[in-house]
């Protein structure tokens, strides 16, 4: 596959080699991303949490009319999801056990996109304050972004080399440390795509495991983040036809409930409703309410309820079983 001039986004940045001004190099940016329809865009991600990294390969397709197909695939357990947006919604997909979410969701327009090519551009837009540098041989733009379920994230940082090819976008906190890394090693502007692309059957097809993998957990995981004055108070276990269920109670200042479950195949495609967002969590996509968080991670599916912690709470609960959990 062709590797493209980044031009699309960002970048007539060539300010730094004096032939635009940064009004000029923009312009020309503006004019560029107004007429993308569609394109094709492949490359690693790396999410950083403390100590610990997971990577991803990621396969972006976007057709015009709101068709968006982000494939991330863990690369250390080989586990594929997929976010999927089409006329009939949005959707994160997990193929190999015939599941998927439906969310009532504005995605990818309600928060920056690491991977998305014109939500980058959106984020350099919005900022008019945006800097542009010469670094390493590369031109660099920085600006703010707006990751709603995580307002850590302050800023980024966009890499283009001087043939104008994109090269690298990271995402960093408030203390300039980076946190997410996303490494592009192609990008199509010229692709298109037949509808059925985008189609919710289409993508479950030839992907479904023959049999569960796992009927019983192995062991019980704990969170290793747990609010202040809050504590576990119970813990119990329930057989269940194809593998078993632990619901951990933890009561106290912020009390929330943990169930954990062994993950299924499920026999027909199954769909459920949530009205929330879909949300990389350290090694999975999870699905994001005001007061749950769900995931499925090391063939282990969890959810996270509680009516009390916040979402920043929430998500340091759940980020801290899919991370560096306690095993017993």
């Amino acid at each position: 596959m062709k590797k493209i001039i980044f031009g699309i986004v960002f970048l007539l940045m060539v300010v730094g080699c004096g032939k635009y001004s940064e009004k000029d190099a923009y312009e020309e940016i503006s004019k560029r991303v107004n007429n993308l329809s569609s394109y094709h865009a492949t490359g690693e991600l790396l999410i950083y949490r403390g100590e610990d990294s997971y990577t991803y390969d990621v396969d972006v397709a976007y057709q015009e009319k709101d068709y968006y197909r982000v494939s991330l695939t863990n690369k250390i357990n080989n586990h594929e999801q997929i976010i999927l947006r089409n006329q009939d919604g949005v959707y994160v997909l997990t193929p190999s056990l015939n599941k998927s979410f439906k969310f009532q969701s504005d995605w990818p327009y309600n928060n920056s996109q690491i991977y998305l090519l014109e939500r980058i551009f959106t984020d350099l837009k919005k900022d008019d304050k945006r800097t542009l540098k010469e670094e390493n041989g590369d031109y660099v733009f920085t600006s703010k972004v707006n990751y709603s379920n995580n307002e850590n994230l302050v800023q980024q940082k966009i890499y283009v080399d001087k043939n104008l090819q994109l090269k690298k976008v990271e995402v960093l906190n408030g203390e300039n440390t980076v946190e997410m890394s996303m490494t592009f090693t192609e990008i199509d502007e010229k692709k298109s795509y037949e509808t059925e692309y985008f189609q919710l059957e289409k993508n479950m097809e030839g992907k479904v495991e023959t049999e569960t993998t796992m009927k019983e957990l192995d062991s019980i995981v704990y969170p290793m983040y747990i609010p202040v004055n809050t504590y576990l108070t119970s813990q119990d276990k329930v057989k269940l036809d194809d593998g078993e269920r632990i619901i951990l109670t933890f009561d106290g200042e912020n009390p929330f409930m943990l169930v954990q479950e062994t993950a299924t195949v499920s026999q027909e495609l199954e769909t459920n409703i949530v009205y929330g967002d879909p949300y990389l969590i350290a090694d999975t996509i999870g699905a994001v309410t005001d007061y749950s968080i769900t995931w499925i991670s090391n063939g282990v599916e969890y959810s996270l309820v509680s009516e009390n912690l916040d979402l920043e709470e929430m998500m340091n609960v759940a980020e801290s079983v899919s991370m560096t959990a306690i095993t017993k």
